[in-house]
């Protein structure tokens, strides 16, 4: 269930989506949330020098491990602009943080890149629950996952 404190974290990582677009990055944004309402980390997507691998969820779940106990990461929550990729799903599986929140889903991705004419990634886009387990998983959110839709459009088609 997506509450008003949910929206207040999703809109930050739009606008740390928007923040990346501008660098010339892929539009993807997160925060780290303790369990008691602290963002305690915060980042945005960085694979547009060449490594596929800067996630911020990525980096999150790396953060999370090097900086919190175990306890405090499984309460903690993850909020992202986008569905986490595999990659990201297993690092927050295997960091073992708590819920994760998303504005818009991998499904959705998809669906807008075909349309924009982008050609599939190789790694499959897969739900979360199907990379990890024990994770309670909310999202998408509507009206930020058109946000979201725009971000990539925009991305995309100053690519081309």
């Amino acid at each position: 269930m997506i509450n008003d404190t949910d929206l207040k974290h999703l809109r930050r990582c739009v606008q740390l989506a928007k923040e990346a677009l501008e660098v010339g990055d892929e539009p993807f944004g997160s925060i780290l949330v303790s369990a008691d309402g602290e963002v305690l980390a915060e980042d945005h997507n960085h694979v547009s020098g060449g490594d596929h691998t800067q996630h911020p969820e990525f980096a999150l779940a790396r953060w999370a491990a090097n900086n919190l106990p175990k306890e405090e990461r499984a309460k903690a929550t993850v909020y992202t602009s986008g569905e986490h990729c595999p990659m990201c799903a297993a690092a927050h599986g295997w960091v073992g943080l708590g819920r994760i929140v998303y504005a818009s889903s991998s499904k959705q991705l998809v669906q807008w890149l075909s349309e924009l004419g982008v050609p599939a990634s190789r790694v499959r886009n897969l739900p979360i629950q199907d990379v990890i387990r024990d994770t309670v998983v909310d999202g998408p959110v509507p009206e930020l996952a058109e946000e979201v839709r725009e971000l990539h459009r925009q991305f995309h088609t100053k690519k081309h």
